[in-house]
């Protein structure tokens, strides 16, 4: 599989790392504007440099596009991508409104090409782990969920974040992933209450997801935080709860409502997240599926989805009213 990458960022960066390892794929060209950015990144996985987007793609004989340019940009280079006749790879959010999301999906499928979005989140192990622990009635019914996602501001490395028409802010562009996952272990999601906090160094919020199975999430995303990167999360079911925490040094662990044969409360099961990269696994995960033919563990809807509900979170954020999933997200209803 001949893949070319553009966007020599951070992202960009780690799926060259991935694509130079993956068995069956070769790395046939980089882009990015900036020229010193793109050679060593070129240079670092013996790819060729582009500057020009177009080039690549007429050049390169790629038939996959990774895509990890800033959030605005991913209609333009999807859609460019997709009329090339090139299956599509994008970071996520899918793009920053559901027309251009919608559009996306349309041109791709319209063109015969695949689309996949990098909600990676599903493709940690722990995250996974929680999943099918709740999938498989470990915890028995999923009635509250909590997560939290928190780290520095991305803006005082990247300016766009800083702007909101181009990173949709904390919502759109960390908080999606404990949408994306929790959506995914808890099912459809009927509607969304929001606060937000911004400054120019802070970006806060906390979302309050009411499914149509009648479980509640609660989710906390903070740029700004003094503090390094972690994550967390727990599911609590009639039967028990399973938590994750990255600041911990077990990745996983899951209480039991039985007594342990220790006679204790609880018993503590610790799973560990293994070594293999979560993106490997996800762009691997991608590839194959172009091969195959099949679905990936996350799809083009999903990211639609996640995204819709992103936006009902940050509309209810900006009126102070509870927004209903599926209604048109600029009309909210009195909590």
């Amino acid at each position: 599989m001949k893949v070319a990458i553009v966007g020599c960022g951070g992202l960009g960066n780690v799926h060259a790392s991935c694509y130079a390892e993956m068995p069956g794929v070769t790395v046939v060209g980089v882009c990015d504007i900036d020229e010193e950015q793109v050679r060593r990144t070129a240079d670092r996985i013996g790819a060729p440099a582009y500057v020009s987007y177009r080039d690549m793609l007429e050049q390169s004989g790629c038939e996959v596009v990774s895509i990890a340019v800033p959030s605005y940009l991913h209609k333009q280079f999807s859609i460019e991508a997709a009329e090339a006749g090139k299956h599509v790879i994008s970071e996520k959010p899918i793009a920053l409104n559901l027309a251009d999301a919608r559009e996306m999906i349309d041109t791709c499928r319209n063109n015969g090409v695949r689309l996949f979005v990098g909600h990676v989140v599903r493709y940690f192990p722990e995250y996974a782990q929680m999943k099918h622990q709740l999938a498989d009635g470990t915890i028995g019914r999923l009635g509250v969920a909590h997560t939290s996602r928190i780290g520095g501001h991305p803006g005082n490395v990247r300016a766009w974040y800083f702007d909101e028409e181009c990173s949709g802010g904390v919502i759109l562009d960390l908080m999606i992933h404990d949408i994306d996952f929790i959506r995914w272990a808890g099912g459809e999601v009927r509607s969304v209450y929001s606060q937000r906090a911004t400054s120019r160094e802070l970006d806060y919020a906390t979302a309050t997801l009411v499914f149509e199975s009648g479980a509640v999430a609660n989710l906390k995303a903070h740029w700004g935080y003094p503090g390094p990167f972690t994550t967390a999360a727990d599911l609590a079911g009639n039967g028990g709860v399973i938590r994750t925490d990255s600041s911990r040094s077990a990745s996983l662990q899951i209480r039991k409502t039985e007594a342990s044969a220790s006679g204790g409360p609880f018993v503590e099961v610790p799973q560990s997240p293994g070594y293999e990269s979560p993106y490997y696994t996800e762009l691997l995960d991608f590839i194959d599926c172009i091969r195959e033919g099949r679905e990936a563990v996350v799809t083009a809807e999903d990211a639609y989805k996640a995204l819709e509900i992103a936006l009902a979170a940050a509309e209810s954020a900006r009126t102070g009213k509870a927004v209903m999933i599926g209604q048109d997200t600029r009309k909210a209803e009195s909590v």
